[in-house]
């Protein structure tokens, strides 16, 4: 498995540089200007978390163009592993995404003050970069090996847009169940509750894409 990380860190690694970068520099604008437009952090934050899956998701189809991919099936490697490495892959890359979001995010509210109406609005910002990424893997990855390498464009947007519609649709249900002004503890309940909502969906997604695979031919 250790192998496997490291093949995929590695096929990433070219696509991260170049959006770290712009991270860094996208980090630096939201940090310099006063945050009297919470929108700057807002889409700051989901486009580093965002990204960062994508950027994952990407270096499956960019090893896949490679023929490393088919490479790896003559390795004694399981096909089960090779699932579960991006899988995991993901979840690495989503936490590197949260930190510079995190980090983003706490420089601006040092520097400027807190410009949020509720305590919770960061939490529910991250819960909703780190939902929309689970959800995107869930869909991603089982799509992927069940349409083939060639549609794997079609997919990662179709993934995406899956991701942004099952928290759209939990965001309505949530509203549904508490309506009119929510109170904290209410909020942090349902954070927690699409959060879980999305994990078991990325994990409910590993046995359905290993079993696509292990049955894919090549």
């Amino acid at each position: 498995m250790r192998g496997l990380l490291k093949n995929n860190f590695y096929t990433a690694l070219p696509n991260v540089k170049v959006f770290t970068g712009i991270t860094v520099l996208l980090g630096a604008f939201v940090v310099a200007m006063d945050n009297a437009v919470p929108s700057l952090i807002i889409g700051y934050a989901l486009l580093v978390i965002i990204g960062f899956s994508l950027i994952s998701i990407a270096s499956v189809r960019k090893e896949s163009a490679a023929k490393w991919g088919k490479y790896k099936l003559t390795t004694p490697v399981k096909r089960a592993d090779i699932a579960l490495s991006f899988f995991v892959s993901q979840l690495l890359w989503l936490f590197v995404g949260i930190g510079f979001a995190g980090f983003g995010i706490a420089m601006s509210i040092g520097l400027h003050g807190y410009p949020f109406d509720r305590s919770t609005d960061v939490f529910m910002l991250l819960v909703v970069g780190t939902g929309i990424s689970l959800f995107m893997g869930a869909i991603f990855f089982p799509l992927y090996f069940l349409g083939g390498e060639e549609r794997s464009e079609v997919m990662m947007v179709v993934s995406l847009l899956g991701g942004i519609g099952m928290m759209m649709g939990l965001s309505s249900l949530i509203n549904r169940v508490y309506s009119g002004n929510m109170t904290s503890r209410q909020i942090i309940l349902s954070g927690i509750f699409i959060t879980a909502c999305s994990a078991a969906a990325f994990a409910a997604s590993f046995p359905v894409t290993a079993g696509v695979f292990r049955k894919k031919e090549y």
